[in-house]
């Protein structure tokens, strides 16, 4: 049966994750706020990043896109990470009337950090959440759209189905993490109740072809805290049994789902 979509009114009144474990799965070096957010609500934080970040194979290439992608009269930056490779290609220069667009708040903030001060921000943070935007709805014609290969493939699509020319700026790379005896120990060793927090499904894949067989099936037979319905969808088809879908790609929308299942679960619900 199809688990619903976290839902606000479950949000328990005293947040608490006590006895149980969340698996961590933010690219390397990006989770550790999110740890310690765990462990202020009692709970065990085990970090098992899906992928790990590099910069564009061809930094030349990627700062010619870039640059293109800042002239067109709108631009989205998809991370924090986009930024980052961007100030890192010396090419975070957005033209004077190109409107820019932020995946979220901590984006925005990247932004803001590197100069660029007029930003827009969904209320959702996600791909979904930007769609939704008044600024694309329709986009104009030529769209640029900062990121990384293979993250966020509704956002290009969608566009391009509603008539925008897509340029695309891969201005970093998602690699699948170098796993070792630091992830896959605790892991094995890891109690339940087990809550796998998933903000994107290309870490998931990372994850299903890194992990042995059996710490495969240890991480799925925990829950999956999903970041949208596209997440948990990928979820289900990868063998997670229980699936239960946060508000957003945001750690405290994760943790706050992860929080209202967990008192379900302790109360004796669902």
């Amino acid at each position: 049966m199809k688990a619903p979509a976290f839902d606000a009114a479950a949000k328990p009144s005293h947040p608490s994750l006590h006895g149980a474990t969340l698996v961590l799965t933010r690219a390397v070096g990006s989770a550790q706020s999110e740890a310690r957010r765990v462990r202020a609500l009692g709970g065990h934080a085990l970090l098992l990043p899906g992928s790990r970040l590099a910069p564009a194979a061809d930094a030349a290439a990627a700062r010619a896109a870039l640059r293109a992608a800042l002239r067109a009269p709108l631009c989205i930056f998809v991370s924090p990470a986009a930024v980052r490779a961007a100030t890192h290609l010396n090419a975070l220069i957005a033209a004077p009337r190109t409107r820019v667009l932020a995946v979220g708040a901590a984006t925005a903030r990247a932004l803001r950090r590197h100069g660029v001060f007029d930003v827009e921000i969904p209320a959702r943070a996600d791909s979904e959440g930007l769609l939704a935007l008044p600024a694309l709805t329709p986009p104009p014609l030529r769209v640029g759209l900062i990121g990384a290969p293979g993250g966020r493939e509704l956002l290009p699509r969608a566009l391009a189905a509603r008539g925008a020319q897509v340029l695309r700026a891969d201005v970093y790379r998602r690699l699948p993490a170098h796993l070792d005896r630091r992830h896959l120990l605790p892991l094995q060793r890891a109690r339940a109740p087990l809550y796998v927090l998933l903000s994107s499904s290309e870490a998931l894949a990372h994850l299903m072809q890194s992990l042995p067989t059996a710490l495969r099936a240890r991480l799925l037979a925990g829950t999956a805290i999903a970041s949208s319905a596209r997440v948990a969808s990928v979820a289900r088809a990868a063998g997670f049994a229980q699936v239960h879908q946060a508000r957003s790609a945001l750690s405290a929308d994760l943790l706050a789902g992860a929080c209202a299942v967990h008192a379900r679960r302790r109360g004796g619900g669902a």
